[in-house]
């Protein structure tokens, strides 16, 4: 079967348990960190793909991935039961991503990354927050990244909208619009 089929039939099936229950907004962060996990730790996946390691230690190791040293809700782990008793392990990152997608439908969630090349105040956050969210008339989950290799402005993705005024992507059109009109000179 295709990865994206079961991803979705697997996070459809926990959005709406979660729903049932009650307890959307409890699993949507236990995903977003697992995925999160997934994303900071790729030898994650390697061990979940381990067929030597036995379910109990993958059960153990996903919920510590999710919530730490906490305790996970009861709709999430009847589900990891659930994943790795169909041993689903492979494709749980893809139906966190999944999950984390459906919900933000579901809930009017816009994402948006703000990168910069030196760390933004608290205040200029909130105001590029709540713009953003008035825009798009949802409410804005943003992050920001610091990457001093932009050199200065800032590249903003929202949903699947980039606006990039970076001084680094200024330098590269200008410097291709140089190789272009040189090209027609010679």
């Amino acid at each position: 079967m295709d990865i994206g089929i079961i991803s979705m039939r697997y996070a459809k099936a926990l959005i709406e348990y979660a729903k049932g229950t009650g307890a959307e907004d409890w699993v949507y962060s236990e995903m977003r960190m697992l995925e999160r996990s997934f994303r900071k730790h790729p030898d994650l996946r390697n061990a979940l793909d381990n067929p030597i390691l036995k379910t109990k230690a993958k059960y153990g190791l996903i919920c510590t991935a999710a919530v730490g040293n906490g305790e996970v809700s009861r709709e999430f782990a009847r589900f990891m039961a659930l994943v790795l008793r169909n041993r689903r392990e492979s494709h749980l990152h893809y139906i966190a991503l999944t999950y984390l997608h459906l919900y933000r439908q579901l809930k009017h969630i816009g994402v948006g990354n703000l990168i910069t090349a030196v760390p933004v105040s608290r205040e200029v956050w909130e105001r590029i927050r709540n713009s953003a969210s008035t825009l798009l008339h949802a409410r804005m989950e943003l992050q920001t990244e610091v990457d001093p290799a932009i050199e200065g402005g800032f590249i903003f993705d929202i949903n699947d909208f980039r606006l990039d005024a970076s001084i680094a992507t200024q330098i590269k059109k200008v410097k291709q619009q140089f190789i272009d009109k040189n090209r027609r000179i010679v």
